[in-house]
This record gives structure tokens, sequence and C-alpha cells, in this order.
């Protein structure tokens, strides 16, 4: 079974073009019922009944897994074993008739205009980690990138006499705009300090660390939560986030859905479409805040 995992896996990379974070979260999901089948039912993976998954999903539940990822982990069941059917290598598809409880979905949360400002003002351009700090999060906040895209950068992906950046994602390549603080910021990262960060001169990452190796998502991570505190917010904020907020102001500002769309890199408008939510929900705290008679 673990072939056809393996199988599976090469499937949604090279057929499919799914990231490669959501891959490692659906291959995580199988592996982990696959375990279960091997440890408490007397059976081979393509054998499982409807009755034996509806338990398996019993199970996580009452071993505290929330709603999402129970929900979640049926979406990579049931994919799993609709390419094992396609394949030939199971006869049916048990989790075809099961429906779990819809998951109400909470919408992502975003910083203010203001939030944004005190987070982009904590990098002290002092040393290189402070050059290269404010340019990464200006750069992520002028164009609402993923985390896993912002270290994938080159240097020449970066076009800062055009004021656009190139950013290239499960083949699909798009170009997105920079907002003159983010061009300054860049420029100066790169021609004045990036240049004595770097390892190898033949290193082609944008942003490295003090190693002067490409940038991790887990060494950025520890960056943002840095200024998170430093800055005094109090909201969780995360990579993502700025993506969040990046979209959500654009929209608040009067951008057309299918622009963001295509800066987001979003292959359908019904992901962008939750942005539209958010500044709805905002409008109306600030109503019910500001309006006397509210």
């Amino acid at each position: 079974m673990n072939d056809s995992v393996e199988l599976y896996e090469r499937f949604l990379l090279d057929v499919k073009k799914a990231s490669s974070n959501t891959v490692a979260s659906y291959i995580r999901d199988i592996r982990q019922f696959d375990r279960y089948v091997a440890q408490m039912l007397d059976c081979a993976l393509e054998q499982v009944s409807v009755e034996q998954l509806t338990v398996y999903f019993a199970w996580l539940t009452n071993n505290g897994k929330s709603s999402a990822t129970v929900t979640r982990s049926l979406a990579s069941i049931k994919g799993f074993y609709s390419f094992l059917v396609t394949s030939g290598f199971a006869e049916q598809n048990p989790a075809k008739l099961i429906h779990l409880a819809k998951v109400e979905k909470k919408l992502p949360q975003i910083l203010t205009g203001r939030e944004v400002e005190l987070l982009l003002e904590q990098p002290q351009c002092t040393d290189p980690k402070g050059y290269r700090d404010k340019a990464m999060l200006e750069l992520l906040y002028a164009t609402g990138i993923r985390v896993s895209e912002l270290i994938s950068l080159n240097v020449e992906d970066v076009n800062l006499p055009g004021g656009f950046i190139r950013c290239a994602n499960v083949g699909k390549a798009r170009s997105i705009p920079l907002y003159p603080a983010a061009i300054r910021a860049i420029q100066t990262y790169v021609t004045q300090i990036r240049p004595s960060m770097i390892a190898e001169p033949t290193e082609q990452a944008l942003f490295v660390n003090l190693s002067g190796e490409r940038m991790s998502r887990q060494g950025f991570w520890k960056i943002i939560k840095h200024y998170q505190q430093t800055a005094n917010i109090q909201k969780e904020i995360t990579p993502h986030t700025l993506r969040h907020s990046f979209a959500a102001h654009l929209l608040e500002n009067g951008a057309d859905l299918h622009s963001i769309q295509e800066m987001l890199g979003h292959s359908d408008i019904s992901s962008t479409q939750i942005y539209t939510q958010i500044v709805k929900q905002n409008l109306k705290s600030v109503y019910n805040k500001f309006h006397p008679k509210a």
C-alpha cells in the first residue's frame, strides 16, 4: 500500500498540480488512516467498508481532532480511494457514501491599516538583518504572495525598474506590481546589503538567512512573530495574515475581485470571494461602533 500512496502523491503533484503543502496534508491524513487500519482493523486498506470508515472518523473526533480536521481527512481519503478505483487498486470508494456535518469556515483575520504600518515600522535598518527584514515585510504586504513563494524568489524574479516581481507557483507564473516604499526597501537590500550576506557568489536566493543561504519557512515564521511582539499587536499574526490583509485592503479601496484573484494566484474565484465577506464584516463592525443610533 505504500507504493499506491507514493503513486497518489506523484499524481497530485504531477497531474493535479497541487501545491506541495496541500499534498503533504493529504498524504499525512492517508498515512494516519493506513496506520489505524493496520492496528485496529483485520482487513486490507482496499477492503475497508463504509461502516468501518464511519467508525474511524468517530475515533478521530473522540481523540480530540477538530471538525475541520476530520472533514479534511474525509476529503483526503475520498480522493485517495477515487484514485485507487481509477487505477484498478480497489473496487469501490467507501468514503463516497460518507457525509459529515458541514463545518462553518471562520473568516481569516486581517490587520487594520494602522497595524500594518506598525508592523512594517518594526525592523530597524541599522544592520543587515534589519534591512533584509524590512524588505521582506514590505514585499509580502505589497504583493500578498505566500511565504513559500517569498522564500522561493530569486534575484532575477525582481524587476525594480519595472516595479514588479515575477512569482511562480505550481508551474504557473504571475507578475505582481510593487508600491514605491517596497521598491526602495528591496533596492537598498539587493544593492547594499545582500552582497555581504550571501555565503557564495553563485547564490540565487533573493532572501538569505544569517548563514548566507536561502531563508526557510521556519526562519521567516520566527521573524514575523518577533515583530508582532515588538509592535505589541495582540492579534495572532502569521505570514498568511499579511496575504489576507493585502487582499482585503485592496478590495476596501475599490479593486475588483478578478484583479485580486490574479495577484493572489487563485485558480478559482470562489477562493477570492471570501474577502468580500471580511470587508462586509468590517463595515458592520465600524457601523455598530461609531453610528450614534447603533
